[in-house]
């Protein structure tokens, strides 16, 4: 009999997310988890062709072709709607601060006393 793992599939939507749980045959990869899941029929807009959805396992970006072990989390990323740089850019031309953080960074406390 062959030896089989479990892992979930996950596609992070707007609002929620879709996980899936699947059963595979050991040596089964991320592409084969994906197809297995059905989430490719329930959101069309899921692709694996080269341009289309990045995938991972973990927050690791990996290749269709990686072979997933027992509990893992595929991730199937939807693709960014603004390019971060581009923002950063248009930002600094437009003058405003970013700042990094949540705080101030002037602060006289904890500074050394003369």
């Amino acid at each position: 009999m062959a030896e089989t793992i479990g892992v979930e599939v996950v596609y992070a939507l707007k609002d929620r997310q879709e996980i899936a749980s699947v059963n595979l045959p050991k040596g089964a990869t991320i592409k084969d988890a994906v197809e297995a899941s059905g989430l490719m029929e329930k959101y069309p807009e899921i692709s694996l062709e080269k341009t289309g959805n990045k995938v991972g396992i973990y927050a690791k970006l990996a290749p269709l072709t990686t072979e997933v072990r027992d509990r893992d989390r595929i991730e199937i990323y939807r693709p960014l709607i603004a390019d971060p740089k581009e923002v950063r850019r248009k930002r600094a031309k437009e003058g405003k601060v970013m700042k990094k953080g949540g705080g101030e960074a002037d602060t006289d406390e904890g500074a050394a006393s003369e």
